[in-house]
């Protein structure tokens, strides 16, 4: 029998949900919920593209030239982004997970990164994806297990699914007032006001053709309950919200170029959880550092209605 390019496939069924999380980079590959495909995932005969649905552990984003100085150390990651010359997305993306537990209602799955080129410190991490009747939610739990402080940084690559829906036609209402310009390598140049520029989303509008957003996003309004949230609404009255604690993620990414209809399907557009901007690793810009047997935990979630 052939391996599967994502290898071995966990999944969780429910009376509303079907979900599939795979062994490469603890993955989550599928979401079904009330018989519709909520993600813009991948099958599962196909390896993982455009990051859908990764795990972005120690860093989310990118570092520049893969080189940071972390406590008077300079460091030099490999380059995984080669045509901009960058270290993309962390160290985890295509590692092995395994299955921790699994219950009537959840999946857990769990790795330990350990040291390597440009990477010094040992993290356990685990995964908890569960459903019930608020949808989706995901927790991650990271421990630093060396003797050194470790730089941290954290983010997911979900992308919620637009079907064939004219990109231009989906209605985002992102809650932030600023955003993170940059250059042609993807790198921040600085961080804007949203006020009178195409990045303004604070009022639900359709995306139009005036803008392609790769844009992270920082003053993240949060509802009573502690979490910001990003509605997607396509034109067939689907409505997508994902959703972050504001303490744990106070930067998103959007990112709408997969809703394009020259990418083959499944479109989508993705929304990105993070706990700090592109190249924070140089930046130091909300970056955790994470003492000696310190754990960090973080939750987000999505939710779908039509």
């Amino acid at each position: 029998m052939t391996a599967r390019p994502c290898g071995t496939q966990w999944t969780l069924t429910t009376d509303l949900d079907e979900l599939c999380v795979v062994e490469v980079g603890g993955t989550l590959r599928s979401w079904r919920h009330a018989g519709e495909e909520v993600l813009a995932g991948f099958a599962a005969d196909a390896p993982i593209d455009a990051g859908r649905g990764q795990q972005l552990i120690p860093w989310p984003n990118r570092i520049r030239d893969g080189r940071y100085t972390f406590d008077g150390t300079a460091r030099q990651l490999p380059i995984t982004e080669v045509a901009l010359g960058n270290a993309s997305h962390g160290l985890l993306r295509w590692a092995p997970w395994h299955l921790v537990d699994q219950g009537e209602n959840h999946l857990t799955v769990g790795v330990t990164l350990h040291p390597q080129p440009g990477w010094s410190w040992t993290l356990t991490v685990t995964t908890r994806y569960a459903v019930g009747p608020d949808g989706l939610s995901v927790t991650s739990r990271v421990i630093n297990e060396s003797d050194t402080v470790a730089p941290f940084g954290a983010g997911w690559h979900p992308y919620v699914r637009t079907e064939s829906q004219p990109v231009e036609k989906v209605v985002l209402e992102i809650p932030a007032a600023e955003y993170v310009s940059v250059d042609d390598r993807l790198l921040p140049t600085g961080l804007e006001l949203v006020d009178g520029t195409p990045y303004d989303f604070r009022e639900a509008r359709e995306v139009g053709r005036s803008v392609r957003l790769d844009t992270a996003y920082r003053g993240l309004r949060a509802d009573e309950d502690g979490k910001w949230r990003v509605h997607v609404d396509l034109p067939n009255g689907t409505r997508h919200t994902v959703w972050g604690e504001v303490e744990a993620f106070p930067w998103l990414q959007v990112f709408t170029g997969k809703a394009e209809a020259e990418h083959a399907p499944p479109h989508g557009v993705a929304v990105e959880p993070m706990t700090c901007p592109p190249d924070a690793f140089n930046s130091g810009e909300s970056l955790i550092r994470l003492e000696p047997g310190q754990s960090w935990t973080g939750t987000w979630g999505i939710s779908t209605s039509s």
